[in-house]
This record gives structure tokens, sequence and C-alpha cells, in this order.
């Protein structure tokens, strides 16, 4: 089947975050908004027709995950990631930001030293100092149209703190970290008893050229200390389902985290989330694919027009996500300025690079899973 990314679909009065909340937001009503990290395409149809199905079923009660939950998930890993996992391996949470939260809250305790490597997903923040952790910042280093980590530095770092949170593949930059880069990570956290709690959540989103690499199957000996994310909702456009997996090979890690759904009650999930999740690995493939090729063209559309237009501006092209990290420190503009400018004069509700942290500065972040003619 051909998928139709061009197609308007008018998300105004929906309750929708990115539409609806605009002029709260931008204190413009008309931006167009390419801000937060949901994609413009209709949800493909496989997954409507099972929530559907599932929806003319006139209760909606408790409900469980049974082996056809499971089974897609560990079929996806292995067939997408070559990453042979087991059903009891895989425990539902929320959403990977509240993934990301619940880690910090079984692993570490307060006054705990974890990493993060800034310019970074803004959560990450929030994870480490709501919860009274000490951040440390591994600050990625520009170099010419990439990023690179300072492994110099992660390894003075890496003595003393007990969690590293992985953005892997990276939001905002773009970087799909390669094998090599990952090991080195590993090497460092393994000698230092460091968990590394790797947010996968843009795993299947890698551009060609490019292929993502599952941390935890890096070698037994990072499993033993890896913590991983995932979840459907970038790759199909299922955010407000609030459905994820946290994988975890280590029993003894596994056994915590789980303890810790179990305590707080997180367990049962959402009915429809768990449709959509099925739905999407079990027949999502061929959407995914034709999604990637548009994403691809559609990076290469804002290239060109940036090229063509805006000489002073640097697009960092991304290996991985449908987001464009945006250099706009040519032009010598604060960033309420440049911010300003953005949404008053051009018309764009984009954010603002300060958002993900130091290095972010001058910066600003698109989302580009959008029709092109938008």
């Amino acid at each position: 089947m051909k998928y139709n990314f061009d197609k308007f679909i008018d998300r105004a009065k929906t309750s929708c975050v990115k539409y609806d909340l605009r002029q709260t937001l931008f204190g413009n009503s008309n931006v167009i908004p390419m801000w937060v990290a949901d994609m413009d395409f209709e949800t493909p149809d496989f997954i409507r027709d099972a929530i559907i199905q599932r929806a003319n079923h006139p209760v909606y009660g408790y409900t469980f995950r049974d082996v056809d939950y499971y089974q897609p998930i560990v079929t996806w890993m292995q067939t997408h990631h070559d990453w042979i996992i087991q059903r009891g391996d895989i425990i539902f949470c929320p959403g990977v930001v509240p993934a990301i939260n619940m880690a910090v809250l079984t692993f570490t305790k307060p006054g705990d030293k974890i990493i993060i490597q800034p310019p970074v997903y803004r959560p990450f923040f929030g994870a480490v100092r709501d919860h009274d952790r000490e951040l440390v910042f591994n600050q990625l280093v520009r170099n010419d149209n990439t990023y690179l980590i300072d492994f110099d530095l992660l390894e003075k770092q890496a003595k003393d703190a007990k969690m590293l949170i992985l953005c892997n593949p990276h939001n905002p930059v773009g970087r799909c970290w390669s094998i090599s880069e990952l090991e080195r990570i590993a090497q460092i956290c393994i000698k230092n008893h460091v968990l590394v709690l790797s947010d996968e959540i843009h795993a299947d989103l890698v551009m060609p050229g490019y292929r993502h690499q599952v941390f935890a199957n890096l070698s037994p000996e990072a499993a033993e200390i890896a913590i991983t994310a995932h979840a459907p909702s970038k790759t199909f456009n299922l955010a407000g389902l609030s459905t994820s997996s946290v994988i975890i090979s280590n029993p003894e890690l596994r056994t915590a985290f789980a303890q810790f759904i179990e305590n707080m009650h997180l367990g049962m999930g959402n009915l429809f989330g768990n449709i959509a999740s099925t739905a999407a690995y079990s027949l999502g493939e061929s959407w995914r694919l034709q999604l990637l090729d548009y994403l691809n063209i559609n990076i290469d559309h804002t290239d060109d027009f940036i090229n063509e237009n805006i000489p002073g501006l640097k697009m960092i092209r991304p290996e991985a996500t449908y987001m464009i990290w945006l250099d706009f420190r040519n032009f010598k503009l604060d960033d309420e300025t440049l911010r300003n400018k953005m949404i008053f004069e051009a018309g764009l509700g984009l954010n603002p690079g300060t958002e993900f942290g130091p290095g972010g500065e001058g910066f600003m972040r698109m989302n580009i899973a959008c029709p092109d003619w938008i």
C-alpha cells in the first residue's frame, strides 16, 4: 500500500499541544508549529482500524498485556536491531520520560551524580534535578558539521557517577552513535560501575547510510549495566497513547524496576495504547520505510532551501530523528531576539536551543515531520 504523507490533517481544536497551545507558548496563534516531536501525518490506518475495532466493544474495563502484546516487540527488536530479548525482559511503562524518571528513582539516591550529554532533550534535566540528584554535564563537542563525545572528560566524570542517561539516537543534534562510540561509553561505564539508561525512542527513525546500535546489545557486559527505553510513539505518531517498554536483561535490575512500577500502580497501562503498540510492531514496516523516504526528502528540501536562501544559517544534517538542529550563530543575535524573530517575523514556532542546555545557545530545533508543502 502506498501511503499519502502529503495529506493535510487539521489538528486544531483537538486539544492538540502542538497547535492548540500556540498562543500560550509563542504569543502568536498563527505560527507554523514545528517544535514538539510529534508528526503531522495521520496515524497509520492499520493502527486506527485496530483501535476502532476494539472501541466498538462496549466495555473498556481493566485489561492486561498477553503474549500478543509482547511477541511483536520481541520480533521487532530481533528483525530491526539484531537484538534477541525475551518476553520477560520487557516491562511496561507509560512513556519514555516517566521511565527515565522512574529509573532515576529506582537506581539512584539523592545526591548521586548522573551524567547527561547536552545539548540534549530537556526532560533529562528534570529527571535528575527534580529528584535531588546532581547533574553532571558531559557536553558534546561540535566538530565541523557534526557532534562528538568528549571521552576524556567522560573518563573523569564516570569515576564518581552513578548513572549516565544516554540519548541514542541523539535528540536534538541527530547523531546516530557509531558502534565504536558506544563501545567506548560501555568500556568507561563498565569499568566505573555506572548504569546506562539508554533512551532509544528514535531508534527506528534512522536515515539512509546509518544503522542504529542498541547499547545493551554491544556485549553481555554492556547488557548487565543497561536499562533501555523504547516506544512506538515517535515512529508511528502515538505519543498521546502513553505506551512504552523498558527492556532490562540484568535480572537484579529488572526486578527492582518492575517492583517500582508495581508499587506505583502504573503497570495496568492503557487499553488503546496496548492495541496500537501491537498493530504498529506487527504491521508497521512498510509504513515506516515510506515514512523514512519522505522524511529524507524533507531533510533534502530543508537543506536546499537554506543553502539557496539563508547562506548564514547552518543546518546539522540529522543521521536519525525528524528534528533539524539549526545553527544561527552567524547572525550574532541573543537567544530572546532570535526567538522573537522566528515567531513574529518568520512565523515559525521552533524550540530555542537553550531548552537543551549548555551548547544550545544560538541554535533552534525544527521538526520536519510534516507535509513538504507546509
